[in-house]
């Protein structure tokens, strides 16, 4: 099976997207509810049947949300990390979710895609953003790319076994090599100019 390329955002993007005002309400809310996802890992559906029995304290004592990932039907219990938890509470008195019971005002999946592309021209983000994206990048530049046990990253994307996850553990292994042929280039140039030094007549 040819696999696919899981695109996702790296630490600069997620910033200049959490930085940027918008001039529409719309835009905000969208960019507020993507930006929970890249900070929970939740999928789409997953956020927007979020209400407030899925929030629960954890072990630590601290906010968790416990849910059931629609897809799969698999438990995902995640600690809620500070910038997930100011946006839900941006949004505890928003009329749509006063009326729905929800926890975000999410709108229909074409219209999040649609207002994300938006975004992306407007953060200057050269990618095609689709709210899957957020997903991905928890996995990637929140969770594995900081240290976090790839069992861990595992256990709250709700992954059925561990190979689902190790996809992205290779995106990062392609980062590290690009990030070393950046550094092999430096040392080769740093090694000619020694070696100039040292052949230079005297």
């Amino acid at each position: 099976m040819k696999e696919v390329e899981r695109a996702y955002l790296v630490q600069e993007e997620i910033q200049a997207i959490a930085d940027k005002e918008f001039a529409t309400e719309r835009l905000n809310q969208v960019k507020d509810i993507f930006l929970f996802s890249c900070f929970t890992g939740l999928a789409y559906i997953d956020v927007k049947q979020l209400t407030r029995s899925n929030i629960g304290l954890g072990i630590d004592g601290g906010k968790w949300i416990f849910t059931n990932r629609q897809k799969t039907d698999t438990r995902s219990n995640i600690p809620l990390l500070p910038m997930a938890e100011e946006i839900l509470n941006k949004y505890k008195q928003h009329p749509q979710c006063l009326n729905e019971g929800k926890l975000l005002p999410v709108l229909s999946n074409q219209k999040m895609n649609s207002y994300l592309k938006e975004i992306a021209d407007l953060c200057e983000i050269n990618k095609e953003l689709t709210f899957h994206i957020a997903r991905h990048t928890f996995a990637t530049t929140v969770t594995l790319t900081n240290g976090v046990p790839i069992e861990s990253v595992s256990k709250m994307l709700g992954h059925k076994n561990l190979r689902t996850t190790q996809h992205y553990a290779k995106i990062l292994d392609r980062k590290v090599s690009d990030d070393m042929k950046v550094l092999r280039t430096k040392l080769m140039l740093k090694e000619s100019s020694c070696t100039q030094k040292i052949l230079a007549p005297k």
